[in-house]
């Protein structure tokens, strides 16, 4: 069987290359070609364009790049066309990938979407383009199966991959990790910046002028600059971004005195052993909370793109963990609340000794994990993948099934 693959940025490629590894378990024969990064890659999937070049956020951001995404578009539908194969294997990314789902559409290529565009957020329109489009439709938040069920549409839930993977450290394994990872003594912060250009260097930046603020305003935490229990951060560097990437940010960290440790492939190490986190909003705040790290969640985009987002968008929360408990469990801090001072004040909370602020995280993250579990259990005791595949080749064996 031939599978083309989209997936356009670093959750899209752990995800997806987690779907290909079962996948071919099931089919040696299986040949992929696609659109992803080294993980899809590492299983075997012939790559075209690595998300680097395809993640754009925002509304503005897209509008200055608009020309580029329309010529990857075009490149991407001559590509499928050449290559002919039997199913399109969409991964998130929606604004690329719906349009790439009517093309298949008309030119009579079967189309499965994993990790389904939440639609029930913004532009919920798009339904009529899903029925219309989409063949297999595969969601992993436990709650879009009923929202799409109440609009007519069979989905399948799968399960979050996230909550197969990640799992809190237990207490005496942290001061193992924290050395194993070079992480000093004293109170650590997780640094999440993102994995698009424009969140690592926007973000980045915030994140380090919060840390130098939370240093140089000790009083009550009984911290100093330059004492022993001085605050270190460690930023999780995003996969497939070079490091170079991040060489303004520690340049940055040594002039605003910020003790930085960035390290690569770690993240769910780092998010095990650190004391509190700040997090660019996204499938990230999911992944801290799982690993059962304390965290303000953060996100700033162009005025121009949350002006329109927020006339847009109809969900309360940015944060998954928020949205799947229906609360705030974690301190959003966007836009104009995402400044120094505030999440200078928020980390101050968070590390404080017998923090209630992190006690009472900690317990929501217990519930949320609960809430997977239960959720988990009906639909069978394997892996996300694992279920995903199962309904992939159910399918293929019988389309209206």
């Amino acid at each position: 069987m031939k599978v083309y693959c989209i997936a356009g940025e670093a959750s899209g490629d752990l995800h997806g290359s987690s779907l290909l590894a079962e996948w071919r378990k099931r089919d040696s024969s299986l040949q992929i070609r696609g659109w992803g990064g080294d993980l899809m890659q590492a299983e075997g999937m012939d790559l075209v364009k690595h998300y680097r070049e395809t993640a754009f956020m925002g509304f503005a951001e897209v509008a200055r790049n608009l020309r580029t995404i329309l010529g990857l578009l075009e490149l991407a539908r001559k590509d499928l066309v050449a290559y002919s194969p039997d199913i399109l294997l969409l991964v998130d990314y929606p604004g690329f990938n719906l349009r790439m789902a009517r093309f298949a559409h008309t030119m009579g290529i079967r189309v499965v979407y994993y990790i389904s565009p939440q639609i029930w957020a913004w532009k919920e329109s798009r339904i009529h383009q899903i029925r219309k489009s989409v063949d297999l439709m595969l969601c992993i938040l436990p709650f879009e199966k009923k929202w799409y069920d109440q609009r007519g549409v069979e989905v399948h839930y799968v399960g979050h991959p996230l909550a197969d993977q990640c799992r809190p450290l237990e207490s005496e394994q942290v001061g193992a990790m924290r050395q194993a990872l070079g992480i000093p003594g004293g109170p650590c912060v997780a640094l999440l910046p993102g994995s698009r250009l424009q969140e690592i260097r926007k973000h980045g930046s915030l994140m380090l002028r919060s840390l130098a603020k939370l240093d140089s305003n000790h009083a009550g935490t009984g911290r100093g600059k330059h004492g022993p229990n001085r605050c270190s951060a460690v930023l999780a560097m995003a996969p497939g971004v070079d490091r170079s990437v991040y060489l303004p940010l520690e340049e940055e960290a040594r002039v605003l005195g910020v003790n930085l440790l960035c390290l690569a492939g770690k993240s769910r190490d780092i998010l095990g052993c650190a004391d509190a986190a700040l997090v660019a909003s996204g499938t990230a705040t999911l992944e801290a909370a799982l690993m059962g790290c304390p965290m303000v969640a953060v996100y700033r985009v162009h005025p121009l793109s949350y002006f329109i987002g927020k006339a847009l968008v109809k969900v309360r929360f940015v944060s998954l963990v928020n949205l799947i408990l229906d609360r705030e469990a974690v301190p959003e801090r966007l836009q104009s609340r995402a400044i120094p001072a505030v999440l200078e004040a928020e980390l101050r909370s968070l590390l404080a000794p017998s923090s209630a602020a992190a006690a009472a995280q900690k317990q929501a993250f217990g519930e949320l994990r609960g809430l997977l579990g239960r959720v988990h259990g009906d639909v069978g005791g394997d892996t996300a993948a694992v279920r995903a595949v199962d309904f992939i080749l159910r399918w293929v064996q019988d389309p209206k099934g």
